[in-house]
């Protein structure tokens, strides 16, 4: 069967792809080592040379905020979707929630099947309530977005404070055993993990894929974490993605002066800050307290205002389009197929089922593999769809949610 696709935002589908090939490279580090080194490198020894480089080039551009794009191109998106499926005389409500059913089981199959980090059933809880906010008008979802983002301001300081201070009480002389003990919970997850707890993690990752989804089946709290660390902030960022919508912001509708004045004062606002704070975090020799306080905290108020310099850089770099940026517009549009596939193999290349890498590359060293990826995205993506109306992922998807089989191929001109 063959069908044409609705017309496309292209900016969206470039700022997409940029947030999706960076996806990889903040996840990347949680494919490759035990999960303490994606916050710490000082958890899997790289705080030397170019893994220290790699860790502050990570720390100060790429770590949440790729995330952070990523929801914000999800919150517009999922207005997009709304939007059209009322055009057509479909029930937006229905197909809504249909799509975030079908995504939440997507994540789930992610999760167990493929890798702990997934974010997509995240996504989809968050993206059930964000549909209650689509008739609000710009100033309405970024009043919302900045209250959350205080709430989320808050919770993250009082979180980081209380590192800090049971820290201390469990180093101070004379600490009684409980306050060690919870020190030692506090702190997995973000500190270097003891010998024997290092070399059970590398056997898991290195064993049977029966091993390992068995492993996943008890990681299943993970989820609740990541709800109860981003839950909040995820929400605000896709109320910005609409609002960013709606303004005109993200379908490049601005003139250029007016993007390069946001991104000058957001890059001002938090590049310096970001610098400051990694040389607390390096100078403290990534003292376990310091970079949870850091990674929780203290990053919370300046990751938003760099993601929307961020945005404004990618929108004025790539509005004058080219072979290159046609090909990073394909890889938004197939984000979803993208986002898993990259997943699947990079899981595979890593784990013991497969090239049984986990554990054995350097910081740096894994940006190859990042770098290698990002070309595969580019190289396929396009030819794909330049017959295909949607990725794979992306037309399964579309599918179930529409409980019937989508055309697939592009309608060919006579």
């Amino acid at each position: 069967m063959a069908s044409e696709p609705q017309a496309r935002i292209a900016t969206l589908d470039i700022v997409r792809g940029i947030a999706v090939m960076g996806i990889l490279a903040m996840n990347i580090l949680a494919f490759a080592m035990p999960q303490a080194a994606y916050q710490n490198p000082a958890a899997y020894g790289c705080t030397e040379g170019a893994d220290l480089i790699a860790w502050w080039f990570n720390f100060v551009l790429i770590d949440g905020k790729m995330r952070g794009l990523f929801s914000l191109l999800f919150g517009a998106s999922l207005l997009l979707v709304v939007e059209r499926a009322a055009a057509k005389g479909e029930n937006p409500t229905s197909v809504h929630f249909r799509r975030m059913a079908w995504l939440f089981v997507f994540g789930l199959l992610h999760f167990f099947l493929v890798w702990w980090g997934d974010i997509l059933h995240q996504y989809a809880l968050i993206g059930a309530l964000v549909f209650l906010f689509r008739n609000k008008p710009v100033k309405g979802l970024i009043g919302w977005a900045v209250g959350l983002l205080i709430v989320q301001t808050i919770l993250m300081a009082m979180l980081s404070a209380g590192f800090l201070a049971v820290s201390a009480q469990a180093s101070a002389p004379g600490a009684s055993p409980d306050i060690i003990a919870q020190w030692n919970e506090m702190k997995q997850g973000v500190g270097p993990l003891p010998p024997a707890e290092l070399a059970k993690d590398l056997a898991v990752h290195d064993g049977s894929y029966a091993g390992l989804v068995a492993h996943r089946a008890g990681q299943t709290s993970f989820m609740v974490i990541g709800i109860f660390f981003f839950g909040v902030e995820t929400l605000a960022y896709m109320l910005i993605g609409m609002a960013a919508l709606k303004s005109g912001f993200l379908t490049g509708a601005w003139e250029n002066r007016r993007y390069i004045r946001w991104m000058l004062i957001c890059y001002a606002i938090s590049i310096p800050l970001y610098m400051l704070i990694a040389a607390w975090v390096a100078g403290s020799g990534f003292d376990t307290a310091t970079v949870a306080a850091a990674t929780i905290g203290a990053v919370t108020p300046i990751r938003p205002v760099m993601i929307i310099g961020h945005a404004a850089l990618i929108i004025l770099l790539t509005r004058q389009g080219g072979a290159l940026v046609d090909r990073i517009a394909a890889a938004g549009r197939a984000a979803f197929t993208n986002y898993l596939g990259t997943s699947i193999i990079v899981s595979t290349l890593f784990y013991g089922y497969g090239g049984g890498l986990y554990g054995d590359l350097g910081r740096a060293e894994v940006y190859l593999v990042v770098i290698a990826m990002w070309a595969l995205m580019l190289i396929w993506s396009k030819p794909w769809l330049d017959r295909f109306a949607y990725g794979p992922f992306e037309w399964l998807w579309r599918s179930l949610a529409r409980w019937q089989i989508q055309p697939l191929r592009k309608a060919v001109a006579v």
